[in-house]
């Protein structure tokens, strides 16, 4: 019996589905996720917020207002009333709420609770709105501060 190596090849090659690339306006238009396919998405995306942006800010606060009465009379002064620092600060909130109440939903189905189509979908409205409040609440306390 002798194959035809060339046949063989070009009928492998015919049914081998292609690659779809995914440019950015596909996935935030085109493609339609679930609400659980968009809380994981964001998920990961406040947990790089949390990282790469807010940790060396952050830091770079604390040991200011540590360093000297000084040092914290100027951040609490003149630093924090400015409105970007004040927005700033709203973002690394939403990012940690949303990454904290994300993280036990995650911890939840990991133990496999509430893996069902329903539950998933309900814990995944529960994260966004209770994420989406408590960062309501703190932005209210940190714009009702100086």
């Amino acid at each position: 019996m002798r194959w035809n190596l060339k046949a063989f090849m070009s009928s492998a090659a015919a049914k081998k589905p292609r690659p779809k690339y995914l440019s950015l306006s596909a996935l935030l238009f085109e493609i339609r996720l679930p609400i659980p396919g968009r809380i994981s998405i964001l998920h990961r995306i406040s947990g790089a917020l949390l990282f790469f942006p807010f940790a060396a800010w952050l830091l770079y606060l604390l040991d200011s207002s540590l360093a000297s009465e000084a040092g914290f009379d100027r951040i609490r002064m003149h630093y924090l009333p400015m409105p970007i620092v004040k927005l700033g600060l709203l973002v690394f909130i939403w990012s940690y709420c949303h990454h904290f109440c994300a993280g036990i939903r995650f911890l939840l189905l990991d133990l496999n609770k509430g893996i069902e189509l329903a539950p998933a979908r309900r814990s995944a409205w529960a994260v966004l709105a209770v994420s989406l409040l408590l960062t309501a609440f703190f932005g209210w306390r940190l714009w009702s501060i100086a």
